[in-house]
């Protein structure tokens, strides 16, 4: 049976509400997901919080109830709660009627099989919560095997990055690793890596990609160092037809996951 909290004083409201913070989300090993549709996806996926939060109103929603019952049955908390504690663990006006805290989880380099999928997705040094969040979502339409974060990334767990995601973080396998590590694990099986560079003089509608291809994009504001892009098997530029010199990091993802899907030799 759910149990009911209402007051901020609560110690679970004010663990939870840490959670906000990277240093307390790292402590903690935990993080936090909201709204119904990402922890409906999440629970489709497999996997459910080890508390949910939700608000009295909205425990009749079939997919509250569904959440509910799934949590407990794993031996997680249901609470019901306040519109306000809410709106305080979430740090918005406006939260969703269900918050979920989930226990952080990644997959490890060496457990990546790169058979599994014909293209898979790497960022380099990624910032913005918003574009890792769009370029998790990405990697879920396409079908990518999974998403490297290569070197220092935003974290994936950040409440701005999983609520970017729409439930993808729950979907697509994220795998952090430092560029050494990557390279020499890519290097030991088949694969091309792709990169996109300002600098690259081949028209991303050009080579005929083969698989499983792993497609790379470097940081915001300074692309891919150049002993990066250097390692790359193959380099391509989106053209610039406006007064634009380049795309957005997670739009210019897209494009050119698309792009290789059509152009892509099989497995």
């Amino acid at each position: 049976m759910p149990r009911a909290i209402t007051a901020f004083s609560n110690p679970l409201v004010k663990s939870v509400r840490l959670l906000r913070d990277k240093r307390h989300r790292r402590d903690q090993r935990r993080f936090l997901a909201e709204g119904l549709r990402i922890l409906t996806e999440a629970r489709e996926a497999g996997r459910l919080p080890q508390a949910m939060f939700f608000a009295a109103d909205s425990a009749s929603h079939p997919l509250v109830a569904a959440l509910i019952e799934a949590t407990e049955a794993a031996g997680g908390d249901a609470i019901e709660t306040t519109p306000d504690i809410l709106s305080k663990l979430s740090g918005k006006d406006n939260p969703g009627s269900v918050i979920g805290v989930y226990a952080e989880f990644e997959t490890a380099l060496d457990a990546v099989d790169r058979t599994a999928a014909p293209l898979w997705l790497a960022a380099e040094r990624l910032r913005d919560p918003g574009n890792l969040g769009t370029i998790l979502r990405t990697a879920d339409a396409v079908g990518a095997g999974g998403l490297f974060l290569i070197d220092d990334c935003v974290d994936p767990f950040s409440v701005e990055a999983v609520r970017a995601s729409m439930g993808a973080l729950f979907t697509v396998p994220i795998i952090r690793a430092r560029w050494d590590d990557f390279l020499a694990w890519l290097r030991t099986g088949s694969g091309d890596l792709v990169a996109l560079s300002l600098d690259a003089s081949v028209d991303y509608r050009a080579p005929a990609y083969r698989a499983p291809t792993f497609l790379l994009t470097g940081n915001e504001a300074q692309g891919l160092p150049p002993d990066y892009a250097a390692a790359c098997d193959v380099r391509v530029r989106i053209p610039m037809l406006g007064k634009a010199d380049s795309l957005n990091a997670a739009i210019a993802t897209a494009v050119m996951a698309y792009t290789v899907l059509d152009r892509q030799q099989p497995l």
